[in-house]
């Protein structure tokens, strides 16, 4: 009888200790998914046509936006603090050269959160992959 007693609190014990695991790490993944501020800005007129550094042709109408150092192919959703509209981007180029800015955004993604008017919008974004 001691015997099973001793078996039974061993197996409680390392339930327990992987349940707190389990949590612990399902915890951790969810925190990628919290949002970041930042101001962004869109591309002028004179760049559409042109090749981003990806290598792809620039075109105001795509859903797309330069970072500093997210890889090529991430997406990112990035959404206007003041009218919660959002956009979905895929990185395809390297900038904005403002330190202060975190993406620059095409036009087409731009028009979706803001007017073209404002030229620099306050957002907070996540990385999406």
């Amino acid at each position: 009888m001691k015997t099973f007693y001793r078996i039974s609190q061993y197996v409680f014990k390392t339930y327990i200790l992987l349940l707190t695991i389990f949590v612990i790490s399902c915890g951790s993944r969810n925190s990628s998914s919290s949002y970041k501020s930042t101001s962004v800005s869109y591309y002028a007129n004179k760049f559409d046509g042109k090749k981003t550094a990806s290598g792809e042709t620039y075109r105001h109408s795509k859903m797309t936006g330069a970072h500093k150092s997210l890889s090529f192919g991430t997406r990112v959703e990035i959404v206007n603090v003041e009218n919660d509209k959002s956009v979905i981007i895929t990185v395809n180029d390297r900038g904005p050269l403002k330190y202060s800015r975190e993406f620059d955004l095409s036009q087409g993604a731009f028009k979706k959160i803001s007017n073209l008017n404002a030229g620099i919008v306050k957002v907070k974004y996540r990385i999406l992959k």
